[in-house]
């Protein structure tokens, strides 16, 4: 459900089918360029494709035509109050403007600057957050919030598309997970317009990467929305930015840099897997191919629970395996895990993305394997097993049925499962 309608924000394309665009604010002075500037850069290494600044003082809007002629990726001027500065960050070259009508001094002064807008071709980002309703709506926000968000949104919307202007994404923020979803499920089937999404003012970089993912990932996955900030309290803007990628990546929207795949440890866990994940997520950063990655706890769930990833390692006590595509590279003492696993992966790429395997190397792997495994683990490869011979014996079971009702065969006798040899054994319960 991506809108039908595409803007450009300077280079990067915004709704109609493009990809989700990530955006990020700067937490600098923005009139304090080289700090701001610094950020700026930090962030679009981190995979931002769009940065805002806030533009509340003149020498805020004058420090705009410095940071847009410097910046790797396009500027958004974030404009509140005073449509003056809306009007001057358009003439600095922002490659777009963040407007509230609400609270921009009226309809008079919003059709100055669509005027400008229109003029030089800068698109803007218009609509409303909860704590920022117009007047007329307070009553109705307590009676229905969601209602009441969507109303403003419609209504900066109509307002739009009287002054003839059409260069414009909508973005209707709540502090409230729930109330963000609702919300933008309504508008987005009311507006072909590209929508912005965020959970506004978040929280801290643990909950408020959290309420992101659950209102974000919610909508990004019934196909709503074009572009996402992620709000966090931190001055690690570039955090918000990861954050945003992980969604995406999880989603399966985006692909940027390595997938890391990681379980999470159980009385099975014989080695310092918590380290290792810490290290081989550290070390992945240097890779910027959307190789998927995997540190499982135990030698056996190890290859079967991520048969898929590209590479991965399993560890027990004192040895470990090194795999690749569900198969046995090679086993390595426990402290060269890591270390191992970054060769393999680094002539994989000498390679020109073919997997090196050593077949004597491999075949040790794999009699390890064997000598460590757990005979009552229920990994795939056993579940698998187990569903076929379920099959067999049910065709099994059919055929003698056919043949009793044909009157040609013995009643059969019954087969007790034994407990004892049951690979689920104590497992098991009755539903009541």
């Amino acid at each position: 459900m991506s809108s039908k309608r595409q803007i450009h924000v300077g280079s990067v394309p915004i709704g109609g089918g493009a990809p989700v665009a990530v955006q990020t604010m700067t937490k600098t002075e923005t009139a304090n360029i080289g700090p701001t500037m610094d950020q700026i850069r930090t962030v679009a290494d981190a995979g931002a494709d769009i940065v805002r600044v806030a533009v509340p003082r003149e020498q805020d809007a004058e420090a705009l035509k410095s940071i847009v002629a410097q910046s790797p990726i396009p500027i958004i001027a974030d404009i509140h109050f005073n449509h003056t500065l809306a009007l001057k960050a358009i003439e600095a070259g922002a490659h777009c403007v963040r407007l509230n009508p609400g609270n921009i001094g009226g309809p008079e002064k919003v059709a100055e600057v669509i005027e400008l807008a229109k003029l030089r071709g800068t698109p803007l980002r218009v609509g409303v957050n909860s704590g920022s309703l117009p007047k007329h709506l307070r009553e109705l926000e307590y009676e229905n919030p969601i209602e009441a968000l969507v109303t403003a949104a419609i209504e900066t919307v109509q307002l739009m598309e009287r002054l003839d202007f059409t260069n414009f994404k909508v973005s209707m923020k709540s502090t409230s997970v729930p109330n963000t979803i609702a919300s933008n499920r309504m508008l987005s089937a009311r507006i072909p317009y590209p929508l912005h999404l965020g959970v506004t003012e978040a929280g801290t970089k643990w909950s408020g990467s959290l309420k992101s993912a659950v209102g974000l990932g919610t909508l990004l996955a019934d196909g709503i929305g074009d572009t996402i900030r992620i709000s966090l309290s931190t001055f690690h803007a570039e955090e918000e930015v990861k954050v945003a990628w992980e969604i995406l990546k999880a989603l399966k929207l985006r692909e940027r840099g390595p997938d890391l795949i990681a379980c999470p440890t159980c009385g099975r866990l014989q080695f310092d897997m918590d380290s290792v994940v810490v290290e081989v997520e550290r070390r992945l950063e240097a890779y910027e191919d959307p190789i998927e990655v995997s540190v499982l706890g135990c030698a056996v769930n190890g290859i079967g629970e991520a048969r898929h990833a590209d590479f991965g390692i399993t560890g027990a006590k004192d040895m470990g395996m090194i795999y690749s595509k569900g198969e046995p590279l090679k086993k390595v003492p426990t402290e060269q895990l890591v270390d191992e696993l970054f060769k393999e992966i680094d002539r994989y790429y000498a390679a020109g993305k073919t997997v090196q395997r050593d077949e004597a190397a491999a075949a040790e792997a794999r009699r390890w394997l064997a000598e460590n495994e757990d005979e009552t683990a229920m990994t795939p490869e056993r579940i698998a097993m187990l569903e076929a011979a379920a099959a067999e014996n049910d065709a099994s079971a059919d055929a003698v049925l056919e043949s009793m009702l044909d009157g040609d065969a013995e009643e059969p006798v019954a087969t007790v499962l034994d407990e004892a040899v049951s690979p689920v054994a104590g497992r098991r319960f009755s539903r009541s």
